[in-house]
């Protein structure tokens, strides 16, 4: 809960720190800019905060792990929200205003969660977990969005260490195997999403993981 707190103040306060001009710039999120990575930030706090006041009274359903899953999607493919994201980042025009909305809903955000008692179960997407899953599970999409959303400006602020590893362990959970330990915690996340392809050496010592990679996660 506390992690989940603190990866998404970061990267709220890192599109804080951005200039006009960087939402112009491409993100890590292949055929994205930074403003359309920001917009999608904007949902995701939406649907964070729906689903933290969505109760459920059965029993969990998924995990921090199980929560994702693969996405069939292959290069090529249109995904209508994501067609949808950019054609409403667009809309915003002026980068203040997309900066303002997701402080707004972001912060809404952040308060839901911790004031959310763990156990609660929540529904979402036709699933139950625990808002203690849940938010864990979000660990992993604010860290990998962190590292889209930096990808181009070496100058702004990385994702914290705490928050790159507990990414990493849930992406190899996901995987059913680790990445070699020479592997820092941000290159088997971008390897292991294909945010960047392994070179000859690193494909090497991927070894049987490599068949599972790379992951698109939905």
């Amino acid at each position: 809960m506390d992690l989940f707190s603190r990866t998404w103040s970061e990267l709220l306060a890192t599109v804080e720190n951005l200039a006009d001009a960087d939402f112009a710039r491409p993100s890590g999120c292949a055929g994205w800019l930074v403003r359309d990575l920001v917009c999608h930030l904007v949902i995701d706090a939406q649907d964070v905060l729906i689903t933290l006041v969505t109760p459920a009274d059965t029993e969990p359903t998924r995990d921090a792990v199980t929560y994702w899953t693969i996405d069939e999607h292959r290069p090529g493919d249109e995904d209508p929200l994501a067609a949808l994201t950019v054609r409403l980042a667009a809309a915003y025009q002026d980068p203040a205003l997309l900066k303002f909305h997701l402080d707004d809903v972001g912060s809404a955000a952040g308060r839901a969660a911790r004031l959310a008692d763990p156990a609660l179960r929540v529904g979402t997407q036709g699933e139950v977990l625990t808002a203690g899953d849940y938010l864990d599970a979000y660990v992993l999409e604010w860290t990998l969005h962190h590292l889209d959303l930096v990808a181009g400006l070496p100058a702004a602020a990385r994702p914290s260490a705490e928050g790159l590893g507990r990414a990493r362990e849930l992406l190899e959970a996901i995987a059913g195997a680790p990445f070699p330990a020479a592997f820092s915690d941000t290159d088997a996340l971008l390897v292991g999403t294909g945010r960047r392809a392994p070179d000859a050496a690193e494909r090497a010592a991927l070894g049987k993981v490599a068949e599972r990679i790379p992951m698109t996660l939905g």
